[in-house]
């Protein structure tokens, strides 16, 4: 364990067991990505939080963070426009929920316009 990483931990009661290890769920993360055809996204727009101004985002994606950063900027590169990959969904500014469903439906995932 390193030097600070009591930091992490937020609500761990503490134990007088000396083989306690404690387990960090953030290091559980997908390592496996699925293949395309067994993806299964969602392309829809959001407008909250965001001062009226639209996102689209994609979410399902199952795999590793670089896996998904990577889809992301290909989609980011394809619409010529910013974004950007957090929480395991992938935004793209502005409304191209159609553009992005043939884009991702060419590079062979199942993708499904939302709202």
């Amino acid at each position: 364990m390193g030097k600070n990483d009591w930091k992490k931990r937020e609500g761990v009661v503490f134990s007088t067991n000396p083989n306690f290890n404690y387990k960090n769920d953030a290091e559980e993360e997908q390592a496996e990505t699925l293949p395309p055809q067994q993806q299964k996204l969602i392309v829809a727009i959001d407008r909250s939080g965001r001062a009226g101004k639209q996102v689209t985002l994609v979410k399902g994606f199952v795999g590793s963070e670089d896996d998904l950063q990577a889809l992301g900027k290909m989609l980011k590169t394809k619409c010529g426009v910013g974004g950007s990959v957090k929480e395991g969904e992938i935004l793209i500014q502005g409304d191209f929920r159609d553009k992005l469903v043939q884009l991702l439906t060419a590079a062979g995932y199942k993708a499904k316009r939302g709202n």
